[in-house]
């Protein structure tokens, strides 16, 4: 997409934000187009999930208020903070976009998409991206030890989702091995680390995480588990911009300390939220399959599971936990 079409789209999006309707006409003489062009704009816009509908004689309108991403407003509210940050319409997806960005290459430095088309999750899963529906953030951070530094690092991240979902609304949320966030035994959030780098050089790492915060019913039908988002938890519009702020706090808190204290700090946070501690659960590793009951993870990120052969550590990898 071209950045002139992006900005048209925003601004269209700008005049519909607020609820109310706004004729064809009146857009495209605001923004120096014609009908047509404002009508291929507005359709653009649906595909990426925004629920728009158009009524004769009075114009397109949105379904609901749309609040969009405001990087100052953000910014204000962060306290920790402080590294560049990045408000993107639509990107491939965010950790990409890190990737090639390199002057935002900082410890800290973040950008945040109001949708994906191509967003992912782990073992190369489709993360479901419709515009404004949902947090879609990614940070970097560039590690000194290579890649034998990381250990853990996705359950770090882990503690810093549930520790801003848990400063943003008293939200209670549980820890999946090794990267899902969970409420009320529904998926509500992903994190994706990926991690560029050679052998005892630095790790530039683009720690991805994408809450859900209000599915649209149709986009939401694509996801191919129980999902959970914030407005169904609570019936009340969160506020993404709140939310935002103390995600990249509570993320750039977490990473600065894990980079000088590792996974130690984190454990027992980590096994307080753990979402089948003591429970009886089935892995996954290829073709082989394991059952036993979770004892938590050890020091360096293992999962720990008492099986008939006595308490065995998994490690990362294609390995899926699931309930027994």
């Amino acid at each position: 997409m071209s950045r002139s079409t992006e900005n048209t789209r925003n601004q269209i999006l700008l005049y519909l934000a607020n609820g109310g309707f706004y004729s064809g006409e009146m857009l495209g003489r605001k923004l120096g187009i014609s009908r047509a062009a404002v009508s291929k704009h507005i359709q653009s816009l649906s595909e990426l999930g925004l629920d728009i509908y158009s009524v004769t004689g009075k114009g397109y309108k949105l379904a609901g208020k749309l609040q969009l991403l405001d990087s100052q407003q953000i910014k204000i509210a962060c306290k920790s903070h402080n590294a560049p940050l990045q408000i993107l319409s639509v990107v491939d997806s965010t950790n990409t976009y890190l990737k090639h960005s390199t002057e935002l290459h900082i410890n800290g430095a973040a950008c945040l998409a109001e949708a994906q088309t191509a967003g992912r999750g782990r073992q190369g899963r489709k993360w479901v991206s419709p515009f404004g529906a949902s947090l879609y953030l990614s940070m970097y951070w560039g590690f000194h030890g290579g890649y034998q530094a990381l250990g853990g690092l996705s359950l770090v991240i882990g503690v810093a989702v549930v520790r801003a979902l848990k400063a943003f609304g008293n939200i209670s949320a549980q820890l999946k091995w090794p990267n899902d966030i969970y409420l009320n035994g529904k998926k509500l959030a992903g994190i994706l680390v990926e991690a560029e780098g050679q052998l005892d050089d630095i790790s530039h790492c683009f720690v991805g995480v994408g809450v859900n915060i209000r599915l649209p019913d149709n986009p939401a039908d694509e996801i191919d588990q129980p999902w959970a988002d914030l407005y169904s938890d609570s019936d009340t519009e969160p506020d993404r911009n709140r939310l935002a702020s103390i995600l990249l706090d509570q993320l750039y808190k977490a990473l600065c300390r894990f980079e000088n204290e590792g996974l130690v700090p984190f454990l027992e946070e980590w096994r307080d939220h753990n979402l089948f501690q003591d429970k009886w659960v089935t892995l996954l590793c290829g073709p082989q399959q394991f059952s036993g009951r979770c004892c938590g993870i050890n020091e360096q990120g293992a999962l720990l599971v008492e099986t008939d052969k006595g308490k065995q550590a998994f490690y990362g990898g294609e390995i899926s936990v699931r309930p027994y």
